[in-house]
């Protein structure tokens, strides 16, 4: 008989192969044995969603972690409502117009039509739900898969979404509108419905992101074909000229542009005024490395590493020893706090290239892969990260841990970092460059680990090229933090965040 545990590892044989065939987390209680199932849920390598559905965690994860359901949340939509309704159905015209520009944030509630709905409220894990309409959806040449889910097409969105999308979701229905090449898709669906004061809205909106060249066209050709339409812009604000290319492909690019726009007056707001740079630099660089073992102990603390003041000097007095020490060796907190050291090493030579009046994006741009080089140098050297885990940005995607936010995916990263850099390149203000550097590079998160780590870095070496002090965030304060980016990642408001960074620099200094 087998004992309890050639059961288990039996039951996991099972969830391996299902998740190696799906590459996904999503099982249906159909695939799996009732012995399985009750094996795998009893040791937390599963857990329920709804009745008959499930979705693959780990072991250690506490109560209350939203983590494997963020993670999983798309891949379960999908599944799900293509299981319950085929290929008819379609989420909202706002969430597909959301999905089409790259926001991929966890609604609360996912809005779906279909005609076999029942204007029913599907409740899922952590507060979320699926409400299904019973409304019939875009004809196929309306509709897109967009990975598993069935969307309105970028075209047919426009044209569905009301007003009030352009004034709650002002970011996405800009990066949406760039996106679009020409009027030709839209006017065909214009002029099938006669939608006059749907065209005048469009033009109003295409004018508002600058492509004249689109809204006139709408213009002239419902004109021609016997319609009165009244231009009308939808968004509360204008867009300044040159803020959005109409060449632009990359919709990612397009919404780092338009978070940077909308975002850098309330830094301003909430940051005390920068000063110039400090003539003595070598006296601004002993301040800086006064600042090394408090900044290490708690950016590394955010982190979850236990970091004692101890091992930080052990490490900066040249006694770490991988080699010749077991303990070294072994100890994932004492590389982590040796990787800490030797970036910050890089950094401060970072902050001495912009002080002798080089361009702080530029700098910025050309070192940052050799701060995060140092970082994980040593987990390298003794076969706690793969080499090829150096070589840049990541080729898979991320998540955050109890984040309703999900990073960019690897191809948009390689968009969206460039863009980055040269805003913070010709940004006037140090402290945007330093709180939105900090906020949109952890907004990227451009690497597999460590983008909390040299998030801080930049905003560090951005405070530099404003003549501020280092400024520690401690890990006392970790919580507030943290929501602060939450809140800036998924509703869109830096408030927060410019306020508890202002704050702190301001303590900093006093």
């Amino acid at each position: 008989m087998a004992t309890p545990s050639e059961k288990l590892a039996e039951a996991l044989s099972e969830l391996q192969k299902l998740q190696k065939d799906r590459n996904v987390a999503v099982i249906k209680a159909s695939d799996l044995k009732t012995t399985y199932k009750q094996l795998l849920k009893a040791n937390g390598f599963i857990k329920d969603v709804i009745k008959g559905w499930y979705i693959s965690t780990r072991p250690d994860e506490k109560k209350g972690d939203t983590t494997s359901w963020f993670m999983s949340f798309w891949d379960f939509a999908s599944i799900y409502l293509n299981e319950r309704f085929e290929e008819g159905w379609c989420l909202s015209p706002d969430q597909s117009l959301l999905l089409h520009c790259g926001n991929r944030i966890i609604p609360k509630q996912l809005l779906v039509r279909s005609p076999k709905a029942n204007n029913n409220i599907v409740q899922l894990l952590h507060g979320t739900s699926i409400l299904d309409y019973k409304l019939d959806i875009p004809a196929n040449d309306s509709r897109v898969n967009l990975n598993g889910l069935q969307v309105y097409s970028i075209e047919s969105g426009l044209i569905a979404v009301g007003t009030d999308f352009y004034s709650r979701h002002a970011i996405d229905a800009r990066t949406c509108l760039a996106m679009v090449r020409d009027a030709s898709l839209l006017l065909e669906k214009l002029l099938e419905g006669g939608h006059s004061v749907i065209a005048g809205r469009l033009a109003g909106a295409f004018r508002n992101i600058g492509n004249d060249r689109i809204s006139d066209n709408i213009l002239k050709t419902m004109k021609s074909a016997g319609y009165f339409v009244r231009e009308e812009d939808p968004f509360t604000d204008p867009l300044p000229e040159h803020i959005l290319s109409v060449r632009e492909t990359s919709p990612y690019v397009s919404r780092i542009k338009l978070m940077w726009h909308q975002m850098r007056g309330m830094v301003i707001e909430n940051f005390s005024e920068p000063r110039s740079l400090p003539t003595d630099i070598e006296s601004y660089m002993k301040e800086v490395e006064e600042h090394y073992a408090e900044d290490a102990y708690h950016s590394l603390s955010i982190e979850g590493y236990r970091v004692t003041p101890e091992l930080i000097e052990h490490v900066r007095g040249g006694n770490w020893n991988p080699a010749g020490n077991e303990v070294d060796k072994e100890a994932r907190n004492a590389m982590a706090a040796r990787g800490y050291y030797q970036a910050f090493q890089a950094v401060k030579e970072s902050i001495r290239k912009i002080l002798a009046g080089g361009n702080p994006g530029e700098v910025a741009d050309t070192d940052h892969p050799d701060w995060y080089r140092e970082l994980f140098a040593p987990s390298v050297a003794v076969g706690l990260v793969k080499p090829a885990d150096l070589a840049g940005y990541r080729n898979n995607q991320v998540y955050i841990k109890g984040s309703m936010h999900t990073p960019l995916n690897p191809e948009a990263v390689r968009d969206a970092i460039p863009a980055l850099f040269e805003l913070i390149r010709s940004e006037g203000n140090a402290g945007v460059r330093a709180v939105l550097g900090h906020f949109i590079f952890v907004y990227i998160h451009p690497y597999m680990d460590g983008n909390g780590r040299i998030g801080r870095f930049l905003f560090n070496t951005m405070l530099a090229s404003g003549g501020y002090s280092w400024t520690v965030v401690p890990v006392e304060q970790r919580d507030a933090y943290m929501a602060a980016l939450e809140r800036a990642s998924v509703d869109g408001d830096i408030r927060d965040f410019a306020k508890f960074l202002g704050a702190l620099v301001k303590e900093s200094e006093s």
